[in-house]
């Protein structure tokens, strides 16, 4: 739920970076953990332990240019980043300590600095569940 240009950011140290000037949507994941003792039993029941929702928001981003890829991919090379972003369940905007997934630019001659990248996308993943 991509509300406004400022209803996602990111940050590694220092400031936050708005997203939406950089992304054609967001797509938000709410993914349950569940521990070794769950499963089905003989009955066709469902029975574990579940550890946790572990929030997950994979950006779209649009085609990049240079100076626009050169601000986004520290962020997304980072170890760990803070995101801040609108909760539904909390119906609230909430901080995440996240890691990210795998991504990969497609680099059109991008270097000239006129022509953009193609789009890609990227997944920022929670470290903790969700309290």
């Amino acid at each position: 739920m991509f509300i406004d240009v400022d209803s996602i950011k990111i940050k590694t140290t220092g400031s936050y970076v708005s997203m939406g000037q950089y992304i054609l949507e967001a797509k938000y994941g709410y993914h349950k953990l569940w521990g070794k003792d769950s499963g089905r039993n003989l009955n066709g029941d469902i029975t574990g332990t579940l550890l946790g929702v572990f929030p997950k928001i994979t950006l779209q981003f649009k085609p990049l240019t240079k100076a626009e890829l050169e601000i986004v991919a520290p962020l997304l090379d980072s170890s760990s980043q803070t995101v801040r972003y609108y909760d539904p369940n909390k119906k609230a905007y909430v901080e995440m300590s996240t890691y990210t997934g795998d991504y990969e630019v497609i680099d059109k001659n991008i270097v000239n600095g006129i022509i953009k990248n193609s789009g890609f996308s990227c997944a920022l993943i929670s470290r903790h569940r969700r309290a």
